[in-house]
């Protein structure tokens, strides 16, 4: 029988040592920004039971969660009548759990069960991959790595400050110079649309409005009246896009504009003050652009929403969230209040790739490969690596004799930027020769010397 070829699941990828070297950099960049700021990690398991998870994503999400068969005869609380009435009458008796479809859910279900034990406000972090049975395709995944941060159990603004700081640091830590974190407020949303007279249709008013950029005014003009906005309302809403760059002038036009609108005024409000205390932080509003057709999970997100685009890249947002009231009302636990976004870490490496912003030198190579020409060099070789490691340089022995060059080559193609040569007078005296492999220079040294320099 021929051996079949291995293959991975559609949707699924490997990570080689030269991407994880490359995610580890963006990932420690934002795990040392989070700790940072007070943000402690949560884990919680790949499986949750199915009732955790059911409901909360809509029928479509309901479609996309991954079941995981029940150990052991799975079949045995299946009857022969069961079969004809479908697959909704069996799964519940095949499957008690599934795969985690986001973060959000099951760290809601982490605040009710440990409401007692929990610090609030809660500033937590957590990442970890989710998994969707989604239609594979370009940059779209089955299993994919989420990276979470959020604060419940405060209203103060000051929570939605530190996620413009957070992003701010990471995206300077990372080289990313070119970009912008557009913040809005759901309650503007809202008054906007009672102001143009079509009170509770703010949803079908962003969907229309968020393609402004792609199709221009005429265009949304045209869908906002296939879907029956009066002539009037349309009218009403051209100050709104005709708004002029800046945050200051935008925050002027609007407080005009939503006059009659309470929940609007309130938004601005709202906006207006972590506007200043971005300012009273010392922070400047560079990067941070007041959009006010900026929409996102409507459904979801009751004050304060952002969305961080990097300009001049083939990829879409690569940040995002808000401010929700309700985060645990759906497992019991009522008016929790709090406030969260993510990094799309797949995302942001793919525009780190496109603007080559990668260091060249991974930090996670072995710095010194030992090498040598006989047995004697390689016991004097294996004493001189215990030295090494003890100092916390990374290194390797070459494990087994071979000609000189293939162990420099073995150095090459490891991207290892230096080598110890032990001959016969290396080991006589006691010394080693360190060898430079970019530039090509090789003194002979102590061993202590040696280290420091490495260091």
């Amino acid at each position: 029988m021929p051996i079949q070829k291995p293959s991975l699941p559609k949707g699924t990828r490997d990570f080689g040592p030269v991407q994880m070297a490359k995610r580890n950099f963006i990932l420690d960049t934002i795990k040392e920004t989070f700790k940072l700021f007070g943000f402690q990690q949560l884990e919680t398991p790949t499986m949750e039971n199915l009732s955790t998870l059911t409901g909360k994503y809509g029928d479509e999400g309901d479609q996309l969660l991954f079941k995981v068969l029940n150990s052991g005869d799975f079949l045995k609380n299946v009857e022969k009548e069961d079969l004809g009435l479908g697959a909704n009458k069996i799964l519940p008796k095949v499957a008690e759990k599934g795969l985690r479809y986001d973060l959000t859910v099951p760290f809601a279900r982490y605040v009710v069960m440990n409401r007692n034990e929990i610090t609030f406000p809660f500033k937590r972090f957590q990442i970890q991959p989710v998994w969707r049975a989604d239609r594979p395709q370009k940059g779209r995944y089955r299993e994919f790595y989420q990276c979470d941060a959020d604060v419940v159990g405060t209203d103060s603004l000051v929570c939605e400050l530190e996620i413009l700081l957070m992003i701010k640091r990471v995206f300077a830590h990372l080289g990313i110079s070119d970009y912008s974190i557009k913040i809005n407020n759901r309650k503007i949303l809202t008054g906007i649309a009672e102001v143009i007279g079509e009170s509770g249709r703010e949803g079908e008013l962003c969907v229309a409005i968020d393609k402004l950029d792609k199709i221009g005014w005429t265009k949304v003009q045209e869908e906002l009246q296939q879907r029956n906005f009066s002539q009037d309302a349309i009218e009403k809403l051209s100050p709104v896009i005709e708004l002029a760059e800046g945050n200051s002038s935008k925050f002027e036009v609007l407080k005009s504009y939503l006059v009659d609108s309470e929940v609007g005024m309130a938004g601005i409000e709202e906006l207006e003050e972590v506007f200043d205390l971005l300012k009273q932080y010392g922070e400047n509003e560079s990067h941070v652009d007041f959009d006010v057709v900026l929409a996102r999970g409507l459904s979801y997100y009751t004050g304060a929403i952002f969305e961080v685009k990097v300009n001049n890249v083939s990829i879409g947002s690569v940040s995002g969230g808000g401010r929700y009231d309700n985060l645990t009302g759906v497992f019991g636990l009522e008016g929790v209040s709090g406030v969260g976004f993510s990094f799309g870490v797949d995302r942001i490496y793919d525009v780190m790739e496109e603007l080559n912003l990668f260091p060249n030198q991974q930090a996670d190579n072995t710095k010194v490969l030992i090498t040598y020409f006989d047995e004697e060099g390689f016991k004097y070789g294996l004493g001189l690596l215990g030295k090494l490691r003890v100092a916390g340089i990374s290194s390797e022995l070459y494990p087994e004799s071979a000609k000189i060059k293939k162990q420099f080559t073995y150095a090459d193609k490891k991207q290892i930027p230096f080598v110890i040569v032990l001959g016969d007078n290396e080991i006589k005296e006691g010394k080693v020769a360190l060898k430079n492999l970019e530039t090509g220079n090789q003194e002979m040294m102590d061993i202590a010397t040696a280290i420091e320099l490495l260091k």
